[in-house]
């Protein structure tokens, strides 16, 4: 059996691809859940049409979104509690279809690699989706590069998205296998052939913004500084900034919210995957601190600043986006022109769902 042990609605969206491939090939997969997002999953698991979880890995009773930095010991020691004392049963279960138990886990979360060090315990081969990705740095993003770094010493098969991320796995244990690209590409063609139109009145041409990282938002100065730049913009542009409940918070309690005027600079609560996707396939450019959002508007070819001191992912970097490495001139450098940054986009390229379901079945 194969056992998908991921916590955010963020791995549920890249994940999904997979877990329908391999579904479609008849292969028995389960959702195990460590709750680090849980107001968001019931939806997002109707939107992607993926099963409940067959595992709470946290209790489901009290659990609750991880908001905060003081509330991960907590959320682990829970994590690590439950499965501890249901090790048996969840042994049983990844073995109970005959089949070599599989564990997959994703990304950068702390889910990545508990998630690993669970499987290896519950006697699964590990497998990690999204795997190599680096910045070059522990500090940025923290702790997401750490995540990352401690997963890729654990796993036994890594999917790397292209041949640069198979390259920084080198001299790890286990085998390497390169999609071509991130799994965040089928999850966005899944979005767009939904029927699901946006759910948010919008003019007929706009720009997105989205920013929530804390290296950001918890600096006032660079926030305040970064959403004026985008206000004095939205005199060209109508920009929509899509922002969630800490986001709002964020801004609430940095007086930011006066900066918006609701109608050429807009701030609207974030819509689930299926509707905003729509949307960002309209913007004519985004501004985000977002990974995954770059990636997006890579593979639909739509302009992108990153605003962070870095990324995991620089190809493309000055020909489809501009990493502004948190530096005002160089977004105002990419907000002057941004169409520069266009391209062909790469949705019809790239199928990394099934070479990992390809690979899995010739691995197990």
């Amino acid at each position: 059996m194969i056992a998908f042990i991921v916590g955010t609605t963020a791995e549920l969206i890249k994940m999904a691809p997979v877990f329908h491939e391999l579904t479609g090939r008849g292969r028995n997969c389960e959702i195990w859940y460590t709750a680090q997002h849980v107001e968001e999953l019931s939806g997002t698991l109707i939107d992607l049409d993926l099963p409940a979880p067959a595992e709470w890995l946290v209790p489901e009773d009290g659990a609750g979104n991880l908001a905060k930095v003081k509330d991960v010991p907590g959320w682990g020691l829970r994590l690590l509690r439950t499965v501890a004392s249901r090790r048996r049963h969840l042994a049983q279960r990844l073995a109970s279809d005959g089949q070599p138990p599989l564990v997959l886990v994703h990304g950068d979360t702390f889910t990545a690699p508990l998630g690993a060090l669970i499987g290896h315990r519950l006697g699964a081969r590990v497998g990690h989706v999204e795997a190599g990705m680096r910045s070059g740095s522990l500090r940025h993003p923290f702790p997401e590069e750490l995540n990352r770094r401690v997963a890729g010493r654990i796993v036994d098969v890594h999917f790397a998205p292209t041949e640069t991320e198979a390259h920084n796995l080198r001299g790890r244990r286990g085998a390497v296998v390169t999609t071509g690209a991130n799994t965040v590409v089928d999850a966005v063609k899944y979005a767009l052939a939904r029927p699901e139109g946006p759910s948010v009145e919008l003019p007929a041409e706009f720009a997105v913004a989205t920013l929530h990282r804390f290296e950001l938002v918890r600096q006032e100065n660079q926030y305040r500084e970064v959403l004026e730049i985008l206000r004095e913009h939205s005199e060209r542009l109508p920009i929509v900034y899509f922002a969630g409940a800490s986001e709002r918070a964020r801004l609430s309690s940095c007086g930011l919210l006066d900066l918006f005027d609701g109608e050429r600079f807009r701030i609207e609560d974030k819509l689930n995957y299926v509707h905003f996707l729509p949307v960002l396939a309209r913007a004519r450019f985004v501004v985000t601190d977002s990974g995954g959002l770059q990636q997006e508007t890579g593979h639909l070819g739509i302009p992108c600043a990153v605003h962070r001191a870095h990324t995991e992912v620089m190809a493309g970097e000055g020909e489809r986006f501009v990493l502004t490495r948190l530096d005002a001139g160089r977004l105002r450098g990419f907000l002057d022109d941004p169409e520069r940054y266009r391209s062909a986009g790469t949705l019809g390229t790239y199928h990394p769902s099934r070479v990992i379901a390809d690979a899995i079945e010739t691995l197990t």
